[in-house]
C-alpha cells in the first residue's frame, strides 16, 4: 500500500466522515459499556449515530429508550433502525411517530429479519408493508426524513441474483432513500465493483461501506455465514491461533480494518460506517489512523450519569 497522509482531509482536500452503530444494551451492564462507548466514540464528531432494532422488533422499547437518551444527553444526531418484520402497516406507522416526536430526523429502514433470526424463511406480514422499499415509501410520505437503506456488495442472500438484488436497492432510492450502507465486506473489489454495478443502473446516492472491525473471529464468522459475506482465506489466516491470545488479536484487527479504510480512502471513499458491536476501542484506533481526532471542547463532555 503506498503512503497516505493521515489528516481528516484527503489529499484531494475532500473531508473524511464516519457514523457508528449502536445496538440496545439488554442488561445494566451492556447498558454501561453502551455509554461508556459513546463517550468514547462521541468527540470524533460523527455525521449520525444509529440503534438498531431488533429481529421482528423485538427490541421497539429499548431501541427507542437509547434514541432518546442519546438525543437527550448528547450532541450526536441519533438515527433509528426501522424495520417491517411481523408488524403491520399501522403498528409500523405508529412507531414512526413515535421516534418523529422524539426529534429522530433520520432512519435506517430495513425489511428486517425474521424473529426467528437470520437464516429462517421470511414471511411478510398479510398487512403490514412487503420490503424495504415500501417502507422507505412509508417514510416518506410521514416527512422530510434522512433515509439510509441496505445496500449488500456480495447480493442479499436471497437475492437470486445481482440483476435483481441492485433493481431493489434502485426502488428504495425511487422511493425516497438518501443513503445505502454496505453489509460488512473484506475485499474492497467486490465493494467497488457492486458501486459500479449501482451506477450503471443509475443509482446515485452515497453508498457508503459497512466497515466491521474483528472484535471476535470466531462471532464474525458466524455473522458473515448468517449474510452471505466471503471472508478470505488470507483473513482467517491472520487470526489463526489467537483464540486464547486477546492482546494479539486486537492488535492484528486493528491492522486489519486499518488497512481496508487506508486502501477505500486512496480508491476516493469518504464516507465510513463501523458496526461498533458497543465497543469503542477499534473504531477510535482507526479512527485516529485516518485523521479524525477529538475536539478538546467535545473530549470533555460526558453524557449524564444514568
Amino acid at each position: 500500500m503506498s503512503q497516505y497522509r493521515f489528516s481528516r482531509r484527503t489529499e484531494n482536500g475532500a473531508k473524511l466522515r464516519v457514523s457508528f452503530e449502536f445496538f440496545p444494551p439488554k442488561t445494566d451492564a451492556m447498558e454501561e459499556r453502551l455509554w461508556e462507548t459513546v463517550t468514547r466514540l462521541g468527540p470524533l464528531e460523527p455525521a449520525f449515530v444509529s440503534v438498531t432494532y431488533g429481529a421482528g422488533g423485538s427490541t421497539r422499547e429499548r431501541t427507542a429508550r437509547t434514541v432518546r437518551r442519546i438525543l437527550e444527553e448528547t450532541p450526536l444526531t441519533a438515527a433509528a433502525h426501522l424495520t417491517c418484520v411481523d408488524a403491520d402497516r399501522e403498528a409500523v406507522d405508529t412507531v414512526i411517530g413515535e421516534f418523529a416526536e422524539m426529534g429522530v430526523k433520520r432512519f435506517v429502514a430495513l425489511r428486517g429479519d425474521p424473529a426467528e433470526g437470520v437464516g429462517a424463511a421470511y414471511r411478510p406480514h398479510p398487512g403490514g408493508y412487503t420490503n424495504g422499499a415500501e417502507l422507505v415509501e412509508a417514510l416518506a410520505r410521514r416527512g422530510d426524513f434522512d433515509i439510509s437503506v441496505s445496500a449488500y456488495p456480495e447480493k442479499h442472500p436471497e437475492s437470486p441474483d445481482f440483476a435483481t438484488d441492485i433493481e431493489m436497492l434502485k426502488r428504495k432510492v425511487d422511493n425516497g432513500a438518501t443513503r445505502a450502507i454496505t453489509q460488512f465486506f473484506f475485499d474492497n473489489d467486490v465493494y467497488e465493483r457492486y458501486v459500479e454495478r449501482a451506477r450503471r443502473a443509475g443509482i446515485y446516492i452515497p453508498i457508503v461501506p459497512g466497515i466491521l472491525p474483528i472484535h471476535n473471529f470466531a462471532q464474525m464468522m458466524r455473522f458473515a455465514g448468517g449474510c452471505g459475506a466471503h471472508v478470505p482465506a488470507w483473513l482467517a489466516e491472520r487470526f489463526e491461533g489467537l483464540e486464547d491470545d486477546p492482546v494479539t488479536h486486537q492488535l492484528v484487527a486493528a491492522a486489519v480494518a486499518a488497512e481496508q479504510v487506508l486502501d477505500l480512502i486512496e480508491r476516493g471513499v469518504e464516507d465510513f460506517h463501523f458496526y461498533t458491536m458497543n465497543r469503542a476501542d477499534l473504531p477510535f484506533a482507526i479512527c485516529h489512523l485516518i485523521g479524525i481526532r477529538p475536539s478538546a471542547e467535545r473530549s470533555n463532555a460526558r453524557p449524564a450519569a444514568a
